[in-house]
């Protein structure tokens, strides 16, 4: 098997894992609350990236990261998986999965516009044509192709849905001062999260009784969506002879999930998740394109 083959190989199982996770996240919360959702499944996720690295003999890694660094990684930590997910699930819990999903994919045009005051860079014309066309894509969405009537399934959802784009996208503006290996980094992050995450639940909505259900639900968004997926898109992306390749695979991720919320969960996909979906998968492509010839060196 060629190194390009192995990129696609662990770069379409992450896709296939991460389209599965929407649908997985509402039948979670059937049961959970979100904060015992992060609970479980980031319990789950430790488990699972102390195994992977323990196998790759990188876990002393983990406890050198966590002695050097420590307030970095309790930053780090209280962004993800505290605050990202318990924001994120709580937009799950309130929107129909295909909206929940469809407006998440924004966080790359909201990471266009952190980067402008955090690392310095300059918005350009691609970003704003991105940007115009994403949250057209969000309106279209959250008013189901309503837009005159600017009725929403749940304004409080839509704007928990916007601001998980903004926490994920400053996670990663964060992460770019980490040179650690990722995976060890993010086994720190979620030991560090984990004994707040646990307070915060047990302040609120109280630990989670055991539940075959709940907790096999939880078990699946830990392993595939906070653990498994991501090693194996860092797998992708060490293999990959063009990142770019790779990563427009991503692209595929929303379109296969709503195939995925529509058979398990019985949501009917409205037209209008269809239309702002492609509105803001166009506005991330217009944001990618480089030109052709800084586009020709990259290959």
């Amino acid at each position: 098997m060629s190194q390009q083959t192995k990129a696609y190989f662990f770069g379409i199982s992450a896709v296939l894992m991460w389209s599965t996770v929407a649908t997985a996240f509402k039948l979670a919360l059937q049961w959970l609350s979100p904060v015992q959702l992060v609970l479980l499944a980031s319990c789950c996720s430790v488990l699972v990236l102390s195994v992977i690295l323990a196998w790759q003999r990188k876990l002393p890694l983990a406890w050198a990261y966590a002695k050097q660094r420590p307030g970095y990684f309790l930053l780090v930590g209280a962004i993800n998986p505290f605050l990202y997910y318990l924001v994120l699930f709580k937009a799950y819990d309130l929107l129909p999965a295909q909206q929940a999903q469809s407006l998440n994919y924004t966080w790359a045009i909201t990471l266009a516009l952190l980067a402008v005051p955090f690392l310095k860079q300059q918005l350009r014309k691609q970003d704003l044509v991105a940007m115009l066309l994403g949250y057209l894509g969000v309106l279209v969405i959250a008013t189901r192709g309503d837009l005159l009537a600017m009725q929403f399934d749940s304004v409080a959802g839509v704007l928990l849905a916007l601001f998980s784009t903004l926490l994920w996208a400053g996670y990663w503006i964060i992460n770019t001062r980490n040179q650690g290996e990722p995976v060890a980094s993010l086994l720190v992050a979620f030991c560090f999260s984990l004994p707040m995450v646990a307070l915060y639940c047990w302040w609120s909505d109280g630990l989670p009784a055991f539940n075959l259900k709940a907790w096999a639900g939880a078990a699946y968004v830990g392993l595939f969506e906070m653990g498994i997926a991501f090693v194996c898109w860092v797998m992708a992306l060490k293999y990959t002879q063009n990142t770019a390749r790779i990563s427009n695979l991503i692209f595929i991720s929303p379109f296969l999930s709503l195939f995925f919320i529509s058979h398990f969960l019985a949501e009917a996909i409205e037209p209008a998740t269809y239309l702002g979906l492609l509105l803001i998968i166009s506005g991330l492509l217009i944001q990618q394109w480089r030109g052709k010839t800084k586009l020709a060196k990259a290959q």
